[in-house]
């Protein structure tokens, strides 16, 4: 045998030694992990926390919610719990409850894992009065209807929120939309009226200034064009008429804002008396635009309030197809309302 040199036992217990060394270092790092990223982080608020978390929002944007809302000491620590657990572009979109001591792993764990808050469809009908939308919102979201109603003439409310009107209605965006099952009445309004806010942007602004009016009356103009009619290919045209008769000082004389009057009525029929209701909102006593939107008008009916038709028509009425026939001349008008009226009695024949 050959005999251990004093060298090879130095070397030896070097070799020891570094092993004692990188296992300690381990040791010190994975005590240093557990510490930092499985140790409970407490927040002072009331728990639990809600965050929102939009489709398509990155890492940063969720780190930096939750440290909005202190719930959590290091936006450092949190990414590299993300990276570790390899959930950068895994965090799902949605409402989460955050409840207090949860550490950084378990936090990522319930941002890529976790169920987030429940969301629901609901379509809001273009050109829906404000008593249908409460009901619509108390049927699909539990959304008390009296609390809506009573935040739609909240004037402190109103310009929290930038609605320069006495109503809300004519401010909500009709569009099929996610909610949160849980959405309170408030913020249900904002978002209707952030989106509004945003499709009614800076070039809309700017065009209608050119046409003399301010967004208040283009929406006024534009649910009273949506009341008037479905057919899409129409709303311009309608629009135009109403240009027409505006620029000249006649009266709009526009059955939907004696509907308006009317809309508790069991029948929404406009009769010959309906149109003596005196009421600023009556277009066939007053000139010009009643004070306030009918109803929620959407993006088409908007647009065409912007961007009428050029054309010299003056009067419309219903062709009995869905439709309208529209003149130029009152005669011309009086022949189509014959022809209407005609119609209707071969369908009374009819039946």
């Amino acid at each position: 045998m050959i005999p251990k040199t004093e060298e090879t036992q130095n070397k030896k217990r070097f070799s020891e030694n570094e092993v004692y060394l990188i296992a300690g270092f381990f040791g010190f790092v994975l005590g240093f992990l557990i510490i930092t990223f499985f140790t409970p982080n407490y927040y002072k608020k009331i728990p639990p926390i809600e965050i929102n978390v939009r489709e398509g929002a990155t890492l940063t944007e969720v780190v930096d919610s939750l440290c909005k809302y202190e719930v959590i000491p290091s936006r450092f620590n949190l990414k590299v719990a993300a990276f570790l657990y390899g959930a950068e572009r895994k965090i799902k979109a949605g409402k989460y409850k955050i409840p207090n001591g949860l550490s950084y792993i378990q936090l990522v764990q319930l941002l890529v894992e976790g169920s987030p808050l429940a969301q629901k469809l609901v379509s809001i009908p273009e050109g829906i009065w404000q008593p249908k939308l409460a009901g619509i919102v108390q049927r699909d979201l539990e959304i008390d209807s009296t609390e809506f109603m009573e935040l739609s003439y909240d004037q402190n409310f109103l310009r929290s929120i930038g609605v320069n009107s006495f109503s809300l209605e004519g401010y909500l965006l009709p569009e099929t939309y996610y909610f949160f099952v849980d959405i309170s009445p408030v913020n249900f309004i904002r978002k209707l009226v952030n989106e509004m806010h945003k499709f009614f942007d800076d070039a809309k602004r700017k065009r209608a200034e050119e046409l003399g009016l301010s967004m208040h009356e283009v929406l006024t103009l534009a649910s009273i064009i949506e009341a008037e009619t479905s057919i899409k290919s129409e709303l311009q045209t309608v629009s135009g008429v109403y240009h027409n008769r505006l620029k000249i000082g006649m009266r709009l004389q526009a059955d939907p804002t004696v509907q308006y009057l009317i809309r508790n009525r069991r029948s929404p029929i406009v009769l010959l008396k309906d149109l003596q209701i005196e009421s600023p909102y009556n277009t066939y006593l007053n000139t010009g635009l009643p004070p306030s939107p009918i109803n929620n008008p959407g993006k088409d009916a908007i647009l065409a309030a912007l961007y009428p038709e050029e054309n010299n028509y003056y009067y419309f009425v219903a062709d009995g197809k869905g439709g309208h026939k529209f003149a130029s001349t009152h005669n011309e008008h009086l022949r189509n309302v014959s022809e209407y009226r005609q119609w209707q009695r071969e369908q009374r024949f009819k039946k």
